[in-house]
This record gives structure tokens, sequence and C-alpha cells, in this order.
């Protein structure tokens, strides 16, 4: 058993960066790999922040949580939609459940946690905080004005990291990260403590902005570019960041840097409402003039059968009668028409007429127990290599922007995991699961998993 237990999360972390390619550049990271368990760490589907870091933290996948992104639909309405933030989470997460168990906890900047939950302990919530100047981000309350006269005025995210400002970005996440780690040290300092995790947004930030100046594989990559340095000098930083939350732990204290999703180059988009209504599956009531947000209102429902959402994936929806106000599709010729949108999507090419290896998948192949309102179909275009493009009016359905701002980088499915201080033999493994961080983790504390948990310990499977 652990006498205490630390989660460093790097959300997107690529682990191609840190097992192979910057191996030798970063001392703290490869320490913690020859003393330690480490390897690719397979996401959930889909491998997105929201919900990925909240399936960690209960081992139950998006279906049992019924969270399958960011904006979810409420109810089979066509206007009803919700943000999956604290609230939307039912299950017990880690902390939770050690706190019941009289574990005091640490959490700092995990997604999923605003508004603030009660813990046993201190929480500083995540990105999903609207405005931390104005809306309460810590529990217990009074925790703000401490952290306040620590770092000043609280950072919880770069605004709008989809921009052509970069070096206005770049400031901001170095300033956010130093603002996230000051807190961290603080925290762990002052408090008394049996878990601490904590989750660094700005990899994710500075993947999306600068992947394809160090990526010679991304379409938009220029040599030499005066950017090209910019990731693997964060990771450097972060490297030494870590460095110095280790001073902090001893060494019986098992410690965790693990990410939720990795990251690659972004290769373009299908603009998926624009090609259904090529296609015939969906009407608009008027065409608008140039490019426009895909508007639910302006939707012509008595001839869709079919609509689309962007991101990085697609969800795909079939406007069923009986179920939506004014679905069109019998449900006994639902399944025949998912059939043949999976057939006609997996078979898109690219521009160049290669194929781009789309998967679209039914929601029972990915998650046996659907909650909420799940998509009809999940489309991984380019298997995760493409985004969805949401928006209208694009002169034909492929392009290479995405329609929310500037962003290099898709979410690619395995994220890194590495784990030290067990008594487990150091090396690399193989088939580690997201899913099975919150059961390894109770495994240390000499808890068992619940019958609902979808993941196992690495440490008694090990």
């Amino acid at each position: 058993m652990s006498r205490r237990v630390a989660v460093i999360g790097l959300d997107c972390a690529e682990p191609s960066l840190v097992f192979e390619r910057w191996r030798d550049e970063l001392p703290t990271f490869r320490a913690l790999m020859e003393r330690g368990v480490w390897g690719r760490l397979r996401s959930v589907d889909p491998p997105i922040t929201v919900p990925a870091w909240s399936c960690m933290m209960s081992s139950h996948d998006p279906g049992q949580l019924g969270i399958y992104g960011f904006r979810n639909r409420t109810d089979y309405t066509y206007e009803n939609h919700f943000v999956a933030d604290s609230r939307a989470v039912k299950a017990d997460r880690l902390w939770d459940i050690l706190g019941r168990e009289g574990k005091n906890v640490i959490v700092l900047g995990v997604p999923g946690t605003w508004p603030p939950p009660v813990v046993r302990g201190d929480l500083v919530s995540c990105f999903l905080t609207p405005d931390p100047r104005t809306n309460a981000f810590t529990y217990p309350a009074e925790l703000r004005e401490e952290i306040e006269r620590l770092v000043g005025p609280y950072q919880v995210d770069v605004k709008n990291y989809r921009r052509d400002d970069r070096d206005r970005i770049l400031s901001e996440i170095y300033e956010m990260t130093e603002q996230h780690f000051e807190t961290a040290r603080h925290l762990l300092d002052t408090r008394d403590w049996d878990f601490f995790m904590m989750v660094e947004i700005g990899v994710d930030r500075i993947h999306h902005a600068f992947w394809s100046f160090q990526d010679p594989a991304h379409p938009k990559y220029e040599p030499n570019h005066r950017y090209q340095d910019v990731i693997r000098s964060y990771y450097q930083y972060l490297d030494d960041q870590l460095s110095e939350l280790l001073e902090r732990f001893d060494d019986d204290d098992t410690v965790f840097v693990v990410s939720d999703h990795g990251a690659e180059a972004m290769r373009g988009a299908i603009c998926i409402n624009d090609w259904l209504i090529q296609e015939g599956y969906l009407t608009l009531h008027t065409h608008p003039d140039g490019i426009a947000p895909f508007d639910l209102a302006n939707v012509d429902w008595s001839q869709t059968r079919v609509w689309g959402d962007g991101g990085y994936y697609g969800r795909i929806w079939l406007n069923v009668s009986g179920r939506e106000p004014g679905g069109i599709v019998d449900p006994e010729d639902a399944d025949a028409l998912a059939s043949e949108v999976i057939e006609r999507l997996e078979a898109l090419p690219a521009p160049d007429g290669t194929p781009i290896g789309t998967r679209v998948y039914r929601p029972a192949e990915l998650w046996p127990e659907q909650n909420g309102v799940a998509p009809d179909l999940i489309a991984y275009f380019g298997n995760l290599a493409w985004r969805s493009i949401g928006s209208v009016g694009h002169d034909t359905y492929y392009t290479f922007e995405n329609d929310t701002g500037p962003d290099d980088a898709n979410h690619s499915r395995d994220g890194m995991f590495i784990m030290a201080g067990t008594d487990l033999p150091a090396g690399e493994r193989s088939g580690m699961r997201l899913l099975d961080v919150t059961p390894t983790i109770l495994d240390l504390f000499g808890l068992p998993a619940t019958s609902a948990m979808r993941g196992q310990s690495v440490v008694s499977s090990g």
C-alpha cells in the first residue's frame, strides 16, 4: 500500500514526444520512467478532454456518464443542450471515494470540476470556469483569496487560443502554467494530504496553436520557422516544473504522470452538414451567403433525415419519427439508413482520391451502456486525423481549416502513463487504459474498485 499518491495530469501530452523523440531532453520524465512502469494509455471514445478526465477519475466510460463531449443533447428536442461541467458527472470520482475513507485531497485544475464540488480538502476548478474574476472557482470558498494573494488574478485557461496572434497565446500559456504549478507547490507545502492531483491544460493549448511548426508530416509545416522549437521548449519547461514537484514527495509516495489523450497533425476536415445537404439527407429553409454556423432553426425538419455536428469527431443524428419533434425517419428504417450513411462516409476519399481511413461507429460498438442522448453515429474522420466541421456554406465538403479558428492538431487515441514508486518491475508496459487509473490508485490505498468501474488495477494485474 502506498502512503500517498500524486497524479500530475498533462492534458493532451503526446507519448511519442516524451517516450521517444525528446526523451533524452526530458531528464525528470526519463528518471520516472527508469524507476517506474510506463507506456501508452488508451483513451476512451471519444478521446477528448471532456469527458476523458471524468472517465479517468470514475473508471466509467462516456456511455455510463452520459457525457459524449463538451456539449450534449439534453433530450431529443433539437435545441436543448448542456455543457458537461461538474454538475453533469453523477458518478463518484476518485476524490469522492477517498474523502469518504478519511483521506485528505488536493485537486487542482482537473477538467470537470466547475462549479467546484465539495471535497475533503482543497479544490481549484478547471478551464470550464466561465470567468475566475467573478465566478467561484475554489473549495472551500476562502481558498480563492489565498491563491490570489499568491499569484494574483487566477487564470484557468488561455483566452482565444484559436487565433493568429501566437506570440500572445504563447505568453499566456507560460503565465498560466507558472500560476498553476506555483499554486500546486503552495498547496503541497501547506496542506496535510493523502491524494494530490493537478491537470495542466497548457499542453493541449500549445499543441493546438503550434503543432504544425514542429511536425514535418503536417500539411502546413514550414521548415526552420521561428516557432519550430516552441513545443519542445515547453515540454522542457514542464520537465523542470515536474522536478520541483518531485522534491515535495517522499520515497514511499507513488507518483503518476498521465495524459487523457495524445495529439497528431490535423490533416483536414469534413464539412459534415454540407455533405449531408449535397447527398440529400439534410435540407435547409434558406442557404447562407458564405460560410455560416449551422442553425438548427433553419433546418427543414420535414425534409431532413440526418444532421451532424462539428468537433474532433463527428456526431451524427437521425431524425426519427416519434423520437424527435419533427422526425420523419420510420424507426423500422433507421438501422438501414444508419448503415447507408456509415458505408458512404467510410468510403469518402481525400480530395486527391486517396482513402483517408474514416471509421464510423454505432453507439453500442463503443459503449455497452448509453445514458443520456448518445449520437446515433460516431464518425472518426481520417481515423481522428481529420476534424468534423459543423458549419455550412463551404464550396466543397473538404476543408483544411477549423471553422472555430486556427488549429494545428487533432486528438489521437493514446495518452501517456508513468507510475513510479511501486514494487512493480520497472519498464515499458502495453495494454493500459485510461479507465485503469482509478482502480489502480484505489488498489494502492488498499481499497476495492466498485462493480460499476470499467477498468482494472495495473498493480494487481502486474
